[in-house]
């Protein structure tokens, strides 16, 4: 919470920084639906005949890959029953949590998001930061003996379609106590990392249960409005942790992470590097410090020569040349390639990479580490209510106890992804055949309108 002014007390000039921040934030969410959302373009306009072809192909999808479209009664009925009172539950449980209300936290989501799982805090001391990434406390509600955790491991994942999701966990759960949504106090699973300021290094890790109130919530445009305008809310925050995110973004590169996407903005920086940071520690914490097993996220290496295929089709592009100093490691070959290639190419050299990447896949044990991200050991925490592998290692860290079944969850997460992918790519082809464009209907979602109005539109 901000320190400005007395708890209850407003001055003027908040008022006016207050007013004025909203109005460039509402600017900046007007040019981005703009851009393409459904606020500012509308609705994809479909008609009858083409909705039932769209509802077919996605059942022939769900049955090929054995996809549950619909949730079982019962699992709906606990989902609904722990959607009562929040506040209750927490001042039941405030006394066995960490109590992280007055620590000033915000959550930054895309505009068009329904929930709200994470959010963070940071602070400069003197001789270290120190940055809290905040996840919703999902094991709070959803545990082994529930019909929602049985559910899960059925699923695997969220299934993200073009205008049409199929939840991992039901909905009303994420999008009301499990949704990290300003001024209300929630559970949090909390990792707090006190970090060296000349290498970032972790100089100690804390995970731990806690109690949160987001002070805000930021969408992406919204937090670059904010780092540039230093009378906003929360700009030396923002500031704050885009300079620690940006480091650690520089730093990860220096030591050989792959970086495919050369251009993200500053907000989309932060959010990935910190939930980067923040899986890492609870990853190495798992291995390091409690010598448990987990779900950790392995990526095998391509082989040399595969590499070097890779390579040489992004050498041969035109426009493109690999600095000579880079071809001995090829991550960082691609890493500078990218960000001096003409825009125009840009997608054919990750494609090339892409082509020659085996598939990341879950293990119980880190062995092999993660060679895109160029981590020893790598595991997923932050997303607890759209993958199975980040609500199974939540369970792990708090009950430091390890599910009977980890290898066959492990495989069972593994392949549900591939699944997950696979559809999307099918479903993502057929629209094209049919004539619509997959990032039309992703971003502004689809409305079924009489035939002579559809076709006019499409």
């Amino acid at each position: 919470m901000s320190d400005d002014a007395p708890v209850g007390e407003e001055t003027p000039a908040a008022d006016d920084a207050e007013e004025a921040a909203a109005d460039a934030d509402q600017a900046a969410d007007d040019a981005q639906a703009e851009a393409g959302t459904a606020e500012g373009q509308g609705p994809v306009l479909i008609d009858e005949e083409l909705a039932r072809h769209l509802a077919n192909k996605r059942d022939d999808l769900f049955e090929k890959f054995e996809i549950r479209d619909e949730f079982p009664e019962a699992v709906q009925q606990e989902a609904e029953a722990l959607t009562g009172d929040v506040q209750d539950d927490i001042d039941e449980a405030i006394d066995d949590r960490r109590d992280l209300r007055d620590l000033t936290t915000w959550t930054t989501d895309p505009i068009d998001a329904q929930d709200f799982d994470d959010a963070i805090s940071v602070e400069e001391r003197e001789d270290e930061y120190v940055l809290w990434v905040h996840i919703a406390d999902v094991t709070h509600y959803v545990h082994p003996e529930s019909a929602m955790w049985a559910e899960a491991v059925e699923r695997g994942n969220t299934v993200y379609l073009p205008g049409y999701t199929i939840h991992m966990l039901p909905p009303i759960l994420a999008e009301s106590v499990c949704s990290l949504v300003p001024n209300e106090e929630r559970f949090a699973h909390t990792v707090e990392m006190h970090l060296d300021k000349e290498h970032l290094g972790y100089e100690s890790i804390d995970i731990y249960k806690s109690v949160i109130e987001s002070d805000e919530r930021l969408t992406y445009s919204q937090a670059e409005n904010r780092l540039d305008d230093p009378d906003a809310p929360l700009h030396e925050e923002n500031a704050l942790v885009y300079e620690l995110a940006d480091q650690m973004h520089e730093q990860r590169k220096e030591d050989g992470s792959l970086v495919l996407n050369p251009s993200r903005d500053r907000a989309h920086t932060i959010i990935e590097e910190c939930m980067l940071k923040a899986n890492k520690a609870v990853t190495h914490t798992l291995m390091w410090d409690r010598g448990v097993e987990a779900m950790y996220r392995v990526h095998p290496q391509p082989s040399p020569d595969e590499w070097s295929k890779a390579l040489q089709e992004i050498q041969e592009l035109d426009g493109v040349s690999i600095p000579g100093d880079k071809w001995d490691d090829p991550r960082k070959a691609v890493n500078a390639t990218l960000e001096e290639a003409p825009g125009r190419q840009l997608d054919k050299i990750q494609w090339a990479v892409m082509k020659v990447m085996p598939r990341a896949k879950y293990m119980n044990d880190p062995f092999g580490g993660h060679h895109a991200l160029n981590f020893e050991i790598y595991g997923h925490f932050t997303s607890p209510i759209r993958r199975l592998s980040d609500l199974i290692n939540h369970w792990i860290v708090y009950q430091n106890d390890v599910p009977e079944n980890l290898v066959a969850l492990c495989d069972r997460a593994s392949d549900k992804q591939k699944d997950a992918e696979q559809c999307e790519r099918e479903y993502k082809q057929f629209l094209q055949e049919v004539g619509l464009d997959p990032m039309a209907v992703n971003n502004r979602g689809v409305e079924v309108v009489d035939t002579e109005e559809a076709e006019t539109t499409i």
